[in-house]
């Protein structure tokens, strides 16, 4: 997630993301394992996880950020993002005291607002190439996050399907990564 309007250089720009991609996907895979193993309750290691991902995805923005800044570029959809993921460890540190029900709400509200500006950042920077998968993964966290909001509803709502969410994340973010450094190569 970086810029809204394109004008970094693009090798040093589509270097910088595929590094910060490969670190999202190997973040997102182990996160999803763990939360997945801790899913069935909502105890004090599982609200950590929660709290800590879109903390993360805060610490990758900034770096993304200052990248963009930096290669001359504008960040204003790194900083939407920033102020997004931020108010989203906030509110699920507060939601996990209510329950699974709660926290799949501010979930479902994060995915679906993130999944937006992951969307049009994504098409913004699809000159940089392997971007295709960011715009996949905007549009469906978008759906997700409307689903997880729904699931909020039933007397079966679980965890499970955050640490599946995560993991397929990171899954567009590794094939970001690799189309980047074929896009390099081809350079």
């Amino acid at each position: 997630m970086d810029t809204l309007v394109d004008t970094t250089p693009a090798g040093a720009s589509a270097a910088t993301l595929r590094k910060l991609y490969l670190l999202r996907f190997g973040f997102a895979a182990v996160w999803a394992a763990l939360l997945f193993a801790t899913a069935d309750t909502l105890g004090p290691l599982s609200t950590t996880l929660l709290v800590v991902y879109p903390l993360f995805d805060v610490a990758c923005a900034v770096v993304d950020a200052r990248s963009a800044h930096a290669n001359g570029g504008p960040a204003r959809g790194l900083y939407v993002n920033i102020a997004l993921s931020t108010l989203t460890g906030i509110g699920l540190a507060v939601a996990a005291t209510s329950g699974i029900p709660a926290v799949l709400r501010v979930w479902g509200v994060w995915a679906v607002t993130a999944g937006l500006v992951q969307l049009v950042v994504g098409a913004a920077r699809r000159r940089l190439g392997g971007q295709w998968a960011m715009i996949a993964s905007g549009a469906i966290s978008t759906v997700a996050g409307a689903s997880f909001f729904a699931q909020a509803g039933k007397d079966d709502a679980a965890l499970g399907s955050l640490a599946g969410y995560a993991f397929l994340g990171g899954v567009f973010f590794l094939v970001s990564a690799l189309r980047l450094g074929r896009a390099d190569k081809d350079a």
